[in-house]
This record gives structure tokens, C-alpha cells and sequence, in this order.
């Protein structure tokens, strides 16, 4: 029987890097929760071998129950009667066996009937299901909006809404409205008080994912008069309290499954959540990160699909008396679907390791005062996940889509056609690299790393870690890779030009995603052979290609040259 999980090794090698130790140490708070929870791990070993059940169980609901169904949802997909969202009925079958299989809540705390699981396992949960059905993911991780209310809002706050989700209640976070996309500071959305204190939303949100879920997180302007993000606010809606209806459901291109929805506010009570004036400022901003990590997640898994749904079409497909795997083309393309699958999966996990220890760190903060040395640790993991979320979110939503067109590619004509699932995979995937911040929006997000020399520092210490002697030649061409982006940068930054330093943050920001994910799969490599060799040699390979092609053009482009570029 097939199981998400299990069939992919490469997935449970991450659950052996060595920061594991100090994560589950950190999220265990040394096994403090075994004396009250049966379920608790004693140990260690214990924790990770609780780990590998629970992922073995997804990976079975997702090959056997959620993949079965995707093609059925994407044909039906959600219906609007009566002001009210249906999902596909297949979504209902889905949605009952993760409640059953007990895969909600699953980042919460045990006191509120969580699973208390790391993100590194929950990224990996997230991989499995959305390689099963991409659409339903985006329903069951948006979950991890509870880890936003846990946060910041107050202990009623979680012991009122924490132990729903855990049962299985949907979330959904209200952000865009049709005049606020990616620019949030214009969002308008009005909170105003009731005389006795009672919040009231009015308005419009518009392509909300799974925008009829029980419980929202709604970003409103609470502060009248105001037109910035200092006005905005967070707040919890309740769908049991009534005054949302949905006004329309986008027919999209992909992800079917999972309903974008146009929703009216009216009157609708809600409680403020945290502080008010902190909405965007920092609730919004620890939502997002959290969100992205998901996507990046998601485009693993659509990765992963993508690759398999290939290589079983290359080695059953014949032409001129040959299957088409043995042709260089064909082999080609899926060598490099297979590199950008490992490199892009080794860079989800690295960077969901970080988030996991600094996460932790600020948890254990609210009980107690930390040292000195936890809170410097806590400072370095935070960074490190601030800067590498965005090339983790932005650079695996881009090889979801590369990985989806190169499967059609090998599929020929019959890729084209409907009934095969690479064309399903192809319009699922192009949302990846538009919602929770564009591919450009990452870069903006990660460009004041590349410019400070932050990832230069980080790149220079991963140069310094030992390799596998068979891969020391790679890893010399890793090396000259990083002086030809230091130069780019440098170049860069002597031009004094913010136009032109905007114009090629995309290059450096794909040569620094590049360099990492080179000198993470060679560490893979080094302490897998069996199961990275080939596709660190691929991967930089490629690598390679590309940073001496973008090298060349930064330091041959004059500010002058600009006005080539910009349309009339």
C-alpha cells in the first residue's frame, strides 16, 4: 500500500539533523508533559519515533484518502448557497479522516489538546498532504493560524478557540481586501466599539483561502481617522457568532479545492486579539512568516509529485522502440527535477529548524526569564529564520513550477491533456509563487541580507564545514561560486544607485538561494550518499551555470541601461 511518507526516505533524513536534539529538548522542556500525558514522549528517542508514527499516519491518509479524491475535488470544486460556502463533497471525506487520524491542533501545547509538534514536523506533514492534494493543504495547514492567537492573545482567548481547532476547526487569516493586496497598509476593514466594549467589523475582505472557516483572524482599522499600518488591529472572529456572509467564490485557475472566497462583514462581532495598533506591525508579520514556511512546504510537495508523475510516465513511455527514459533529454530534465526537489527540501528544513528553536525559546520566555546564552541563542535563530524564510518560500514556490512544466514537458501532448495529473499539478502550482507575497516581495523581504552581508557570512561558514572527499571538487566550485557573487555585490552596492540596485536584487537574491541550497545538498550528500550523491552533483552543476550567467550580467549592467527596460 502507498504511503506519502515512507515512500521518500529523503523526508525522514531530516528528522536526523543534529539540531533536532536541542529542538525537541527546547519543545519538551525536558519531558516535563510525560507525568500528565500518556502520549508524551519520555525521551528523546521516544519524541522522534513519536514523530516518524504520526508522519507514517499522514502519509497513509494522504496516498489512500486525500489522493484518491484530489481529481474528484478539482472537478467539483466549493459551492456558494444561500451566502454560505460548501466544499467539493470528496473536501468532506478528507476533512473527516485528518480529524479521525487526530492531525489538528498539531503545534498546540498538550494542555489544549495539541499534539505539541515542532514546525520541522509540521512542514513535513504539510509536504505530504499537499503532494497528495495541494487544494486540501491549504485547508488543513492554515491550522497553524492558531499559533498567531497562541502568541498574542490572552489565556481565555486559548482555552476557548485552541482545543476547537485541535478538534478540527477551520482557520482562516482576513487579510486582503480589494484595494489592499500585497500593500496592507491600505486596508480599511472598520473595527469600532459597542458602548459596552464589544467589537464590531464592517466591510469587505477579498480572496480569503477557505474564507468560511469557524474561526478567522481579521485584520481591521480599529483607529479611526488613520490610513497607515498604526491603525490596524488583529481580531478573532467566531463563525458561530454570525455577521459574515460569502458574497462570492473565485473560479481559479488551480488549487480548486481550496475556496478563495469574497466575504461581507457586517456588524460582526469580534474580540480584539494582543494589543491594538500591532496588527500589521508585528501580528500580521509573525502570520505571514508562519504562512510562507507553509507555502514552501506546499511547493515541496507539488515538487515532489511533479517528479513522480514524470519519471513513471519516462519509464513507461516508448518511442522509436525505446523508453523515453534512456533518452539525455528526457534524463536530463529529471535529474534536474529531482536536484531542485532535494536542494529545495534540504532549504525547507533548515529553515523550519531555526524557526523552531527561536519559537520555542520565545515560549519558554513567557514562563520564565531566560539566560543570557538562550537569549543570544534565541537573537541567532530568530535572524537566521528571518532570513531565510523568504528564500525558502520564494525559491520552492518557483521550483514547484518549474517542476510541474518540465513534467507536462515529458508527458508530450498527453501532458496537455486533462485526464493525466501534471496539468492538474501545473495550475496548482502557479499560486505558489503569487499569494502569502510574490516571488518580487521576497526578494524585498531577503535583499537587506544579501547587502549587509549576512548571507555572505552564512555561506562562509557553511564553506567551512567538511564534505565527503568525493565531493571536495564540488564544493571548489561552490567556492568560486561565492567570489563571484561577493563581487556582484560589491559592484552593486559601489554603483550608489537604488534603481539599479532594485533592478538586479532578483540576481543576487537567485545567486544566494543558489550558493545555500549547493552547499546544503553537499551536506546531505556527505552524511546520505545513497541518497543525495547524484543530486548534489546535479544540482550544482546547475548551480554553477547559473551564477557565473548572472554574475556576468550585474557586473556588465550601467545604470544607463536602465532605460532599455522600462516600457513607454
Amino acid at each position: 500500500m502507498a504511503n506519502y511518507y515512507s515512500d521518500h526516505p529523503e523526508i525522514a533524513f531530516h528528522l536526523n539533523h543534529p539540531l533536532m536534539k536541542r529542538i525537541v529538548e527546547l519543545k519538551e522542556r525536558n519531558y516535563a508533559d510525560a507525568a500528565t500525558y500518556p502520549d508524551a514522549p519520555v525521551n528523546y528517542d521516544d519524541a522522534i519515533e513519536n514523530y516518524k508514527r504520526i508522519l507514517d499516519i499522514t502519509g497513509d491518509v494522504a496516498a489512500n484518502i486525500i489522493e484518491p479524491n484530489s481529481e474528484a475535488v478539482d472537478l467539483e470544486g466549493p459551492h456558494l448557497v444561500d451566502g454560505r460556502m460548501h466544499y467539493a463533497s470528496k473536501t468532506y471525506e478528507n476533512l473527516d479522516a485528518t480529524r479521525k487520524a487526530g492531525l489538528w491542533g498539531v503545534s498546540m501545547p498538550r494542555r489544549y489538546k495539541g499534539l505539541n509538534l515542532p514546525n520541522t514536523v509540521f512542514s513535513m506533514l504539510s509536504e505530504v498532504i499537499s503532494a497528495a492534494d495541494a487544494g486540501f493543504q491549504n485547508i488543513w495547514s492554515l491550522q497553524s493560524c492558531i499559533d498567531t492567537l497562541y502568541e498574542f492573545g490572552s489565556e481565555e482567548q486559548r482555552q476557548k478557540y485552541i482545543p476547537r481547532v485541535a478538534e478540527g476547526a477551520s482557520m482562516s487569516m482576513d487579510l486582503t481586501e480589494p484595494d489592499a493586496g500585497s500593500d496592507l497598509q491600505r486596508v480599511m476593514l472598520k473595527a469600532t466599539q459597542d458602548e459596552d466594549g464589544t467589537w464590531r467589523l464592517n466591510g469587505v475582505k477579498r480572496f480569503i483561502t477557505n474564507g468560511d472557516s469557524d474561526i478567522h483572524l481579521v485584520l481591521a482599522r480599529s483607529e479611526a481617522g488613520t490610513h497607515d499600518g498604526r491603525g490596524l488591529s488583529m481580531f478573532i472572529y467566531d463563525k458561530q457568532n454570525g455577521g459574515v456572509t460569502v458574497r462570492h467564490i473565485e473560479n481559479k485557475l488551480g488549487i480548486h479545492g481550496s475556496p478563495t472566497c469574497e466575504l461581507v462583514f457586517k456588524n460582526a462581532k469580534a474580540e480584539l486579539c494582543g494589543s491594538t495598533r500591532l496588527g500589521l506591525i508585528k501580528y500580521v508579520m509573525a502570520l505571514m512568516n508562519g504562512a510562507r514556511l507553509g507555502i514552501a512546504a506546499q511547493s515541496v510537495g507539488v515538487e515532489q509529485e511533479a517528479y513522480n508523475e514524470g519519471l513513471a510516465y519516462a519509464r513507461e513511455r516508448q518511442q522509436f522502440g525505446e523508453k523515453i527514459i534512456n533518452f539525455p533529454a528526457v534524463y536530463d530534465m529529471l535529474s534536474r527535477m529531482k536536484a531542485k526537489l532535494d536542494a529545495g527540501r534540504s532549504l525547507l528544513y533548515q529553515t523550519a529548524r531555526y524557526v523552531d528553536i527561536y519559537k520555542a525559546l520565545e515560549d519558554i520566555s513567557r514562563d520564565r526569564k531566560l539566560t543570557p546564552e538562550e537569549r543570544q541563542e534565541m537573537k541567532k535563530y530568530s535572524r537566521l529564520a528571518d532570513a531565510f524564510t523568504p528564500i525558502a518560500k520564494g525559491m520552492n514556490s518557483e521550483y514547484a513550477n518549474q517542476n510541474a512544466y518540465d513534467a507536462i514537458s515529458i508527458h508530450g501532448g498527453s501532458g496537455f491533456i486533462m485526464e493525466y495529473k501534471s496539468q492538474r499539478l501545473y495550475r496548482d502550482a502557479r499560486i505558489f509563487s503569487i499569494y502569502e507575497g510574490t516571488t518580487q516581495l521576497q526578494v524585498v523581504a531577503a535583499v537587506r541580507y544579501i547587502t549587509n552581508g549576512t548571507y555572505l557570512n552564512i555561506i562562509k561558514e557553511m564553506l567551512e564545514q567538511p564534505v565527503a572527499d568525493e565531493l571536495k571538487p564540488l564544493q571548489d566550485r561552490v567556492r568560486k561560486m561565492v567570489e563571484l557573487y561577493e563581487a556582484s555585490i560589491e559592484y552593486v552596492k559601489a554603483a550608489g544607485n537604488q534603481d539599479l540596485h532594485d533592478f538586479l536584487a532578483r540576481r543576487l537574491y537567485d545567486m544566494t538561494a543558489e550558493i545555500i541550497m549547493s552547499l546544503l545538498i553537499l551536506d546531505d550528500a556527505t552524511r546520505a550518499p545513497e541518497l543525495f550523491k547524484k543530486s548534489a552533483e546535479v544540482y550544482v552543476r546547475a548551480a554553477e551555470e547559473a551564477v557565473i550567467g548572472k554574475a556576468a550580467y550585474v557586473q556588465n549592467f550601467k545604470v544607463e541601461d536602465l532605460d532599455s527596460f522600462k516600457a513607454e
